[in-house]
């Protein structure tokens, strides 16, 4: 028998699946660094801001939301609340669309 035939096969990805792939929980973000000291307050607000859009925008991904036109407010929202995060204005929401649309 070929080697080929002895293989298993892969478990379904996002890619691949019929329907979309759950998001694992529980959600572990990564380790936070201070951020450099001396800047204004406005590079931090919209540093953070970005971190967070890209955050959600990941989590949305993962959970098979692929356009940004299926990513409404309430959507973003909910994931947000599912991962753990402060709920995003609506400038944060605008800014996850964003991050799907240009990452095509």
């Amino acid at each position: 028998m070929p080697a080929a035939a002895l293989k298993s096969k892969p478990l379904p990805t996002q890619s691949t699946a019929k329907r979309p792939v759950l998001l694992d929980l529980p959600y572990a973000p990564v380790e936070k660094r201070p951020l450099p000291p001396g800047r204004p307050r406005q590079w931090y607000v919209t540093h953070n801001r970005r971190l967070k859009a890209m955050r959600l925008a990941i989590a949305l991904l993962d959970s098979g939301v692929h356009m940004p036109n299926q990513a409404r407010d309430e959507t973003i929202r909910d994931t947000a609340e599912l991962i753990g995060v402060h709920p995003p204005s609506d400038t944060t929401c605008h800014m996850v669309r964003a991050f799907m649309r240009y990452a095509r």
